[in-house]
């Protein structure tokens, strides 16, 4: 040391401490003052973006009575850091949001400890939120939800469900996160993107006094309301009519395309099914329900048309110029010619096309057929024939999806040259697809393309293509397609014999009297489509009144026998309801309710 003076070691270590604090207080500075990633990270300290989730869009019928609307709940999400350092009481926490405190402890330690998390797997109710509120435990928080409610507690399989949407529909559509809701099946699925709505964020100060506490960055937007087609009074008659029976119940507005109601058989409540602590096992049970109640049979199943199908035989044999009205044709109990033998019911013979749709004749309709196809005049062979038979069926709507705005339609069949070329390795004629003129054979069809049917009997030639919805909040249309007429390949003036024929069968000597409703001009078809595996099928179509129609109908029960026995009487309820407003015949309404039809093959087998 020098006089008292600093050292050389002093003076370096101050400089040092002079550099080093001025070092410290720049970049103090700079952290405050230009980079904002530290006022970031100190900000989601005390504050939460939180999600805010729309109102979905609710469905009402057509005559503006609710089908499904909302139901208020909360999400239930944790954040550890928030949570008093004293902890509480996990038992009651428990009880409340409907956990074992096992579940709950459980949850608690598996939880990120500064990142918000899902306590809850499903909503909670309004009552269990005000309750947690009371509690006011630090760093649990809710956010409102909503969630389906089903008022009537009908049309399941027209309705559909929601549930939480899947990681796969996540990976290809970045509108979904984790946690959102979807639409399965019905029209909950088909209008998705018009019920659910857009997503809203709002900022939440969680130490913020409750008036400056959220910040909205971007507003929610409601899913827009649905009006169907469907009539709910209509529906739930349907659906108790069918109550007990496996099959299906289609009804259309001819003169739009409307459909009215649509019955799957057994259906299930859509209530079951909303999200909650119960739809897992309500689905279950669905699932394994030998009968499907999940599956829609009216536009999905494939089924023979069965004698309902003779009405286009009918026509197509007037389009090609090989029959006409009153051209008759023998019936000793059936068609017995050239080695084979269709039979057929008792009746008058010989009889004309009147009667002979009126009586549901299945020799005249082969006459027909073999006439249509084995046609020297416009073809060489009778495969040349069947190609021009098959372009006209198509022209109805069948072997092909009528573009409705319900997914899942299924297109029914209608066979082609290929496959009996394959399947007679190419030794086939008209007498071999013979029970393809009575509704048998290969042919498959759906419910809705057999309601389809009845409407274009009824619109003389044309329909409109079966639509569910008709009306979406803010739009002033649908799409151009369900208001343009869908014209078959048979000219309009040949439909008046096949009316009056159905007519006929209605209210005359027919075999469908059942369905007579005095003052409507009920016109209809029955069929008794045949089953390898049971009993025939019952089935109908028919349409009221005859002239300026106002609603057409197919009604398919399996294995119910003849189409009089059970589905003559379940559309002819349906109709009387529609057209009159109420059901006089009482007994008969009690009759198919009270009607439950065994079904062996659709018993769960036990596990051995």
């Amino acid at each position: 040391m020098n006089g008292g003076g600093l050292s050389s070691r002093a003076i370096v270590a101050r400089i040092i401490t002079i550099v080093i604090f001025a070092i410290l207080v720049l970049r103090l500075g700079y952290i405050q003052l230009i980079d904002d990633r530290y006022a970031g990270l100190s900000a989601k300290n005390y504050l939460r973006e939180v999600v805010i989730y729309p109102p979905r869009g609710e469905i009402y019928d057509r005559n503006g009575e609710l089908l499904a609307q909302n139901r208020l709940c909360y999400d239930v999400a944790i954040v550890r850091k928030d949570m008093p350092k004293e902890g509480f009481d996990t038992t009651m926490v428990s009880e409340l949001v409907g956990m074992s405190r096992e579940a709950v402890v459980k949850k608690l330690e598996q939880s990120p400890y500064r990142r918000e998390s899902r306590l809850t797997r499903y909503p909670i109710t309004v009552e269990q939120k005000l309750l947690l509120d009371e509690m006011n435990i630090g760093g649990f928080y809710t956010t409102q939800r909503t969630v389906r409610q089903y008022p009537r507690k009908i049309g399941g399989n027209l309705l559909g469900s929601i549930n939480e949407v899947t990681q796969e529909k996540i990976d290809k559509d970045s509108t979904y996160a984790v946690g959102d809701y979807i639409g399965m099946e019905g029209l909950e699925l088909a209008y998705e993107d018009v019920l659910r709505g857009e997503k809203g964020v709002v900022l939440q100060d969680i130490y913020a006094p409750q008036p400056d506490r959220n910040k909205v960055l971007s507003e929610a937007v409601a899913g827009k309301s649905i009006v169907c087609t469907i009539d709910a009074g209509l529906q739930q008659l349907a659906e108790e009519l069918m109550k007990g029976k496996v099959g299906a119940v289609v009804a259309i507005e001819p003169s739009t395309g409307e459909i009215l109601t649509m019955v799957s058989s057994p259906t299930f409540n859509p209530d079951e099914l909303v999200i909650g602590r119960e739809r897992g096992n309500n689905y279950a049970r669905e699932i394994e329900n030998p009968r499907m109640p999940l599956w829609n049979r009216a536009v999905k199943s494939r089924y023979p048309p069965g004698s309902t199908f003779k009405v286009v035989t009918g026509l197509i044999g007037m389009q090609e110029g090989v029959l006409r009205p009153h051209y008759t044709y023998t019936c000793e109990m059936g068609y017995h010619k050239d080695g084979e033998h269709i039979g057929c019911h008792e009746h008058r013979s010989p009889l004309d096309m009147n009667f002979a749709i009126a009586t549901s004749c299945n020799a005249y309709f082969c006459y027909v057929f073999r006439n249509i196809l084995e046609n020297k005049r416009k073809y060489e062979i009778s495969k040349d024939g069947f190609e021009a038979w098959r372009e006209y069926v198509l022209s109805f709507g069948f072997g092909r999806k009528l573009e409705s705005d319900f997914l899942g339609e299924g297109a029914g069949y209608v066979p082609t040259r290929e496959f009996y070329d394959e399947r007679y390795r190419k030794s086939w004629n008209a007498l071999t697809l013979l029970s393809l003129s009575i509704g048998q054979g290969e042919l498959g069809c759906t419910p809705l393309q057999m309601a389809n049917l009845a409407a274009i009997v009824a619109n003389r030639g044309y329909y409109y293509i079966p639509h569910i919805v008709r009306q979406i909040e803010g739009q002033d249309s649908l799409d151009a397609r369900f208001y343009k007429r869908q014209y078959t390949n048979v000219a309009p003036k040949h439909f008046e014999t096949i009316v009056s024929g159905m007519w006929r069968g209605v209210n005359k000597d027919g075999n469908c009297k059942g369905a007579r409703l005095e003052g409507y001009d009920v016109c209809g078809k029955t069929g008794t489509a045949q089953n390898p595996k049971g009993a025939d099928h019952s089935t109908f179509i028919s349409f009221a009144p005859r002239n300026n129609p106002k609603i057409a109908i197919a009604v398919y029960v399996e294995h119910a026998g003849f189409g009089k026995d059970m589905a003559v009487p379940i559309a002819s309820l349906i109709e009387e309801q529609y057209l009159t407003g109420k059901i006089a015949r009482r007994d008969l309404l009690s009759y198919v309710k009270h009607t439950k039809i065994d079904y062996p093959m659709y018993t769960k087998k036990k596990k051995k």
